[in-house]
């Protein structure tokens, strides 16, 4: 039982702390989380959590690692490869989805964090199934994790409530300016202006962005390309 005079670093947790940044990152992006903020919301002197981080940077870092912790991998299965890549990528989006300002954070985690680690490896080990030779897979699957991170700011299901009726505004506008385009140079952009700025259903943004990425990587040769 924690005395009721200890010191603020007995009272502090680390994965609290952490949280704590990730709801402020989140509410406000990341440039609202200073060292300073977090020890007032804790009730604690800054000082406090220089015991946990050496700085800014650090903690910043840290929600990064969270979430790469938080990414339940897939059991592997006697499904193909691509498939099984699919469900390690959709793991990773779905993780990462709530958290669209942490998430550019996350490919330079990636080899960082245990976290990242387990998700580079199932991924590299994956493509070596597939055919792609050591370097090549290392090419791909970097390429391929840094898509799947990119998807993340432009999913509608990352828009908090007052994005939604700006993001309304804005369709508007854009469907309007369509409107004005001439359709004898612009055919088809006028023909599909309704899909282009009704845009993406929310429910199917990251199951096509997936689906691209795994289609992509299916049409890749094993190895690269020789260069003249």
């Amino acid at each position: 039982m924690t005395p009721p005079n200890a010191p603020a670093r007995e009272r502090l947790d680390q994965e609290k702390l952490v949280v704590s940044a990730l709801a402020i990152a989140d509410a406000e992006g990341l440039a609202a989380i200073t060292i300073r903020r977090l020890a007032t919301e804790h009730g604690v002197t800054p000082m406090a959590l220089y015991r946990h981080f050496r700085d800014k940077d650090e903690l910043i870092h840290a929600l990064a690692d969270h979430l790469l912790e938080s990414v339940p991998l897939p059991e592997p299965t006697d499904e193909p490869w691509d498939v099984q890549l699919r469900a390690l990528f959709a793991a990773l989006a779905e993780v990462l989805t709530p958290h669209a300002e942490v998430a550019p954070l996350i490919p330079r985690r990636i080899l960082i964090a245990p976290g990242g680690l387990a998700i580079a490896e199932r991924a590299l080990d994956l493509l070596a199934r597939a055919g792609f030779d050591t370097d090549r897979a290392a090419a791909v699957g970097n390429q391929a994790l840094c898509s799947v991170v990119n998807l993340i700011p432009f999913d509608p299901a990352t828009l908090n409530i007052q994005d939604l009726e700006l993001r309304e505004d804005r369709i508007r506008a854009k469907r309007a300016a369509l409107a004005r385009l001439s359709p004898r140079r612009y055919p088809r952009i006028t023909a599909a202006a309704d899909a282009l700025t009704g845009c993406v259903i929310k429910e199917n943004f990251l199951d096509l962005g997936l689906d691209l990425i795994i289609s992509g990587l299916r049409g890749l040769p094993a190895s690269a390309p020789a260069r003249d």
